[in-house]
Formats: C-alpha cells, sequence, structure tokens
C-alpha cells in the first residue's frame, strides 16, 4: 500500500498529495517534488498515511528527494529574486497607473513562469504591464486574478475569534457558503459579525452545518405544537449542542426531551447545503506571456 504525505508550496497554500515512496517523512520535512511546471520546493503539512491499492485509483507523483543545503541556498537565492519581483511589479503598476492590487509573487524554484497575484474590481487591460515585467525580469510572466478569499488565505491574519484565519491554517480549498447557514445556526445576521477579514461570510459558518441540518430536520421548530406523553405543549427553544428541545405546558411547566424522542437522525444525504450567494471561491482570469 502506497504511503501518502500532503506537500504545500507555499503558507497557507494548497496541499497536493504525493506517494512518500520509501522515505520516512514528518510533519514540516521540506521535500522536492514534481509539478506540471518542473519540479517544487514544498513543505509536508499531512502526516503521512497508508492508502489501499486500487486500480482504479489516481496516479499519485512521488516525491523526488528530501530538500538539501543546496535546495536551500536556491530558495534563499529565490526569494532575493522573489523581493525584487514585487517592487518592480509595484513600481510598473503604479506606473501604467492600473486599477490593481498586487497580492503576492510565485517564483518557481527551477525558474521558468513568474506568477503574479492580484485582486481588481473588474476587468483592466493589463496586456502592456505583462511585456514591462517580462522584459523587466527577463522572464514568461503570467498575471493571476484571485478572488478577496484567496487574498485572505494568502495574506494571512486573526479572525474575530482572535485565532489565525482557518483559509492560512489549514483550509485547502473554499467551499460555497450561504446567509442560511447562519440563519440556522441562530447567529445574529449582523455582516460585522458573520463576516471575516475578506469581506465575505466566514467559512467557519460550515463547519458545524450539518450538525444543525440534522437536529432541525430531525425535531419540530420553534413554535410548533406537539404531543409529548399524551399531552400537548409548545416548542419554545432549541439546544442543538446537547441535542435536547425545550416543551412548555399551558400550565407553565417546561419539559427537555432529547431529540431521538422526535424520531431518528436523518442521513447525510438528505442534508442538503444552500447554494453560495454571490461568492467568488477561487482564481477569475489568468494573463500571461506565451
Amino acid at each position: 500500500m502506497p504511503v501518502v504525505v500532503g506537500v504545500s508550496f507555499r503558507k497557507g497554500g494548497r496541499v497536493r498529495f504525493y506517494d512518500a515512496d520509501r522515505l520516512v517523512l514528518r510533519v514540516g520535512d521540506e521535500v522536492i517534488v514534481p509539478t506540471e511546471k518542473g519540479t517544487a520546493y514544498g513543505t509536508v503539512v499531512t502526516p503521512p498515511r497508508q492508502l489501499p491499492d486500487s486500480p482504479n485509483g489516481p496516479r499519485l507523483e512521488k516525491v523526488i528527494r528530501r530538500a538539501t543545503d543546496q535546495d536551500r541556498r536556491q530558495m534563499e537565492k529565490n526569494e532575493v529574486r522573489r523581493e525584487r519581483a514585487v517592487r518592480k511589479g509595484l513600481e510598473l503598476i503604479a506606473k501604467h497607473g492600473l486599477p490593481m492590487k498586487l497580492v503576492d509573487v510565485d517564483f518557481p524554484f527551477e525558474g521558468g513562469t513568474i506568477t503574479f497575484y492580484f485582486t481588481a474590481e473588474g476587468r483592466v487591460d493589463f496586456r502592456a504591464l505583462v511585456r514591462d515585467l517580462a522584459s523587466a525580469l527577463k522572464s514568461r510572466i503570467e498575471l493571476r486574478q484571485i478572488g478577496v478569499r484567496d487574498e485572505a488565505k494568502m495574506v494571512g491574519g486573526l479572525g474575530p475569534c482572535g485565532q489565525p484565519l482557518c483559509c492560512a491554517q489549514f483550509l485547502d480549498q473554499f467551499h460555497p457558503i450561504s446567509i442560511r447557514m447562519a440563519k440556522e445556526q441562530n447567529l445574529p445576521l449582523n455582516p460585522a459579525k458573520i463576516s471575516g477579514l475578506c469581506g465575505r461570510l466566514m467559512c467557519c459558518l460550515r463547519f458545524e452545518y450539518d450538525q444543525y441540518r440534522r437536529f432541525l430536520l430531525r425535531v419540530p421548530a420553534v413554535g410548533e405544537e406537539v404531543e409529548v406523553h399524551g399531552a400537548p405543549a409548545r416548542v419554545v427553544a432549541h439546544d442543538v449542542l446537547h441535542e435536547r428541545v425545550i416543551l412548555e405546558r399551558d400550565s407553565g411547566e417546561k419539559l427537555v426531551v432529547p431529540a431521538e424522542y422526535f424520531g431518528p437522525e436523518p442521513e447525510l444525504e438528505d442534508v442538503v447545503p444552500e447554494p453560495a450567494e454571490d461568492e467568488i471561491v477561487g482564481d477569475e482570469e489568468v494573463y500571461g506571456t506565451g
């Protein structure tokens, strides 16, 4: 059975999985791996795990080697070049007066295409900028327009909870988030309280959404009249964390009833998430030199 590790090429970047081959790797180890753009320098971010042999399973590329001191020196040189590329990018953006914001620059490990990540309100003619960057940096250039959630993932920061952003820590892809998720978790519908640094609905609204949906599909709604132990009562509150329903009889007597009293837990496929509401979840446009 192959042993697989997750490798990331940048802080908070997408995690890609590789066959560790005969290497014994741990989280934090630096490795050299193949990509569609050539070899890349990455860090192991998920612990090794075995996958069952399957003829129909995806074919995983193998980790080439552990990073050597020479590889680390190359990365240090690349970082110096990357900083120069950032400065030149900012200079040329200002020179051309383009309404865009440079977020980050991805410098290839062994030479090749330099990728500039940016945000912009709409479409802008970047052709002159691409030509000037290619001429100044003597390399092929790619400009990649990203959404605000991708920007937050790259830049990082602290969320309203006081912890580092989930997207920068462990999320390797974005999922659609809707205001319905906040409503069903009884959260205040104040944008300042349920929005992240990116200005969009917080990714963590999805973390416990399935649990809330299962509960709400299983029990009567607040205000609904039900019959419990042969007598009528009205639902006055839900205790989702403890999976209980609080009821009140006409006499004022309060009852606490477990959720299983109202039926079995619904299957996961019965829990259908709401579609995203005007959400940008990834890259929008790519421009580059041929």
